[in-house]
């Protein structure tokens, strides 16, 4: 069965409470409806949202990132947001899998939006993200889930590190400092615009409930990532974790290796959207 997918915000299903709940009003856009499949995944503690082409060229990555999930110890939900190609690319192993729900776009609208758009498909009260061709190491989602549980946090991250060619690993150690960080604090680590990302991005897992009311990713060609972060981090209390929790590919054909003009103007915008909500 399917059900049509719905621009982020339309509908929340979480439980607990960080304060007074935001509510967001939000019509479907027209021509965009979705389809995704209609499992349920009750008893998923957190979600990882995949955008894809499915491109032959990394079916092989998007499996091996399935693999890593079964590496995980804590019950998990899978969401593929496919840009603007059919399910019946999806390797029958997705697709036979309960856990894993696809949502079929009719036409490509970029990474972001797809992922806004599988956010409304989230059963799980936590919520994170991958690239399509990236990996989990193990314990990943559990040493995130756990620790902002103990601690009542809105989110938390780690540390990523570049999985190269020969299966070595170089750790990236972003620029905010490991411990908790206050609302809006995270964004204290971003100098300039020229600046490395203060967090990044994947690495980050948060409550569904947070992710819904900040607004998920912004409708940017590319930077996208950069107002999610503004805008998770700068709700809620949350923590960076001394811990690599993400493998990030290193590869010819990485997405965000190919060259977009738009890219430093997008990341202006978000710089300025940061010192916005700073000012605030």
């Amino acid at each position: 069965m399917y059900v049509t997918a719905a621009p982020i915000g339309s509908r929340s299903t979480q439980s607990g409470s960080l304060g007074a709940p935001l509510t967001i009003s939000s019509s479907p856009l027209a021509g965009l409806e979705g389809t995704s499949t209609a499992q349920s995944t009750p008893d998923a503690e957190v979600a990882v949202v995949t955008p894809t082409r499915l491109r032959p060229d990394r079916i092989a990555y998007l499996l091996e990132l399935y693999a890593s999930l079964h590496e995980q110890d804590v019950s998990w939900e899978r969401v593929l947001a496919l840009d603007g190609v059919s399910a019946e690319g999806v390797p029958e192993v997705l697709r036979s899998d309960a856990r894993v729900k696809v949502v079929a776009l009719p036409r490509p609208v970029g990474a972001g939006a797809a992922r806004n758009f599988a956010v409304n498909e989230v059963t799980a009260d936590w919520l994170t993200t991958s690239d399509d061709d990236d990996v989990l190491p193990a314990r990943s989602l559990s040493v995130r889930l756990r620790y902002a549980q103990k601690h009542d946090l809105g989110w938390c991250a780690g540390w990523s590190a570049d999985l190269h060619p020969d299966c070595s690993i170089t750790t990236w150690r972003c620029s905010t400092p490991p411990g908790f960080h206050g609302p809006g604090d995270v964004w204290r680590h971003w100098a300039t615009p020229d600046s490395t990302i203060p967090i990044g991005p994947t690495t980050l897992m948060a409550r569904t409930e947070i992710v819904r009311a900040s607004g998920g990713y912004a409708a940017l060609p590319q930077g996208e990532d950069y107002a999610y972060l503004v805008g998770v981090t700068g709700a809620a209390r949350g923590a960076l974790l001394p811990t690599v929790v993400y493998h990030y590919r290193k590869h010819a054909e990485q997405m965000t290796a190919q060259p977009v003009e738009p890219a430093p103007v997008t990341i202006s915008i978000n710089y300025e959207y940061k010192n916005a909500m700073l000012r605030a």
